[in-house]
């Protein structure tokens, strides 16, 4: 079987949205946090994918309220959540937007996660690599060719 690697600097900008056909999970103290078959991915040049989770994949009380946060020039105006499971909390590590720009629409209330904080993200069965930095939320999959923005050094690109 020949695995398909995608270039990130293949990818567009502005960038393009896509539905997933894989399973995508996120595992925070143990628990299952999300996990859908029906995810939207983002695909921006130099970024590994941006996973979106539809609202009904994410567990009930997984979420806290949310809190304004900055706007993308893509999507729109972003809300944080912290995300709590099995007795911990990692801070401001999911974001969603309510209200996202015309071409995006079609990710309003959706979720995504950033890998770093949690015990595991998955696409498929491959647990993800967190994109370099602190900033972006991309997940890094063995199928991706970087380089990555996100680390130091890759602000100017």
């Amino acid at each position: 079987m020949t695995t398909r690697t995608e270039s990130v600097w293949d990818y567009p900008r502005p960038p393009r949205l896509e539905p997933v056909g894989r399973r995508l999970r996120v595992v925070l103290a143990g628990r299952v946090v999300a996990d859908t078959e029906a995810g939207m991915r983002v695909l921006e040049t130099s970024h590994p994918p941006t996973y979106y989770f539809p609202p009904d994949a994410v567990a009930a009380g997984a979420l806290g309220p949310p809190r304004t946060a900055g706007i993308c020039e893509w999507k729109g105006r972003a809300v944080l959540f912290d995300v709590a499971a099995g007795g911990a909390t990692a801070a401001r590590a999911a974001w969603s937007y309510k209200e996202p720009t015309p071409a995006f629409r079609a990710l309003a209330g959706y979720v995504a996660f950033y890998a770093g904080p949690m015990d595991g993200c998955f696409v498929g069965d491959v647990r993800v690599v967190p994109q370099p930095g602190g900033f972006y939320g991309g997940w890094i999959t063995p199928d991706l060719v970087g380089p990555f923005k996100g680390g130091p050094g890759t602000a100017g690109w």
